[in-house]
């Protein structure tokens, strides 16, 4: 009887260990879809990485054996797009953009996009079709003191290999954002061309306002601005 009692809290214990065992895989399991889901969506990520990668304007380092593909031309275009309410009117997209973008994106001599491509985009330049919330914007981004919008690109992810000729490839871009004086580690969605000796594509993002200390332009007839902002960066880039 007392061996049968032993017997069946020994089992009673193995039991509660496996039952713990499995609920501690599974939470740790769920953390990694949450982690990975998370890296996946784009958006803000966390505070900004430490990186080899991080220099100043214009300083991109290209690393030996690496090809660099500078931004210029007409299609290159930085833009933000934001839902905000109108009084008496409703809903409206408010658009703003800019053309005055430089960079340098890198590939390896297999045609790999590499780390430690950079984009400045100049603030003060974006334009909206109201001049009045132009004047707004630039207050709320602060170009006074942090005139350049930079994103600088510290992992690529999504490929199974290097970009192939004329094929239109999805990657996912990750890198450290910064607006506002603030920086972030942002995932962005690309799709990007490789085609006679260019690279052309663009890459899109969501943030929200708070997230890099930014108040909302809110101004005249506008009533209220929605959180969250859609970043596009249209490029084109010729190999140097």
């Amino acid at each position: 009887s007392r061996y049968l009692v032993r017997h069946w809290k020994v089992a009673n214990m193995n039991t509660k260990q496996l039952i713990n065992s499995v609920a501690a895989g599974l939470m740790f399991s769920s953390s990694l879809m949450m982690a990975s889901a998370q890296e996946a969506t784009p958006g803000v990520i966390s505070d900004a990485v430490q990186h080899e990668c991080v220099t100043e304007m214009g300083k991109t380092e290209i690393p030996e054996g690496a090809t660099a593909y500078v931004i210029s031309g007409d299609a290159v275009k930085a833009s933000f797009k934001v839902t905000e309410e109108l009084a008496g009117t409703g809903l409206n997209d408010a658009i703003g953009t800019t053309n005055a973008v430089i960079g340098m994106l890198l590939l390896d001599d297999a045609g790999n996009p590499l780390p430690c491509g950079r984009i400045d985009v100049d603030l003060r330049t974006l334009v909206t079709d109201e001049p009045r919330r132009d004047i707004r914007i630039l207050l709320a981004l602060g170009t006074e003191y942090s005139p350049l919008g930079t994103f600088i690109i510290t992992e690529v992810k999504g490929l199974d290999g290097p970009l192939e000729e004329g094929v239109e490839t999805e990657m996912t871009l990750i890198g450290n954002l910064n607006l506002n004086g603030v920086d972030k580690q942002v995932s962005w969605d690309a799709k990007v061309t490789f085609a006679d000796g260019s690279i052309t594509g663009s890459a899109t993002t969501t943030v929200r306002f708070d997230e890099f200390d930014i108040e909302k332009p809110v101004m005249g007839p506008v009533m209220s601005i929605e959180d969250e902002v859609i970043l596009t960066i249209d490029i084109e880039a010729e190999a140097q």
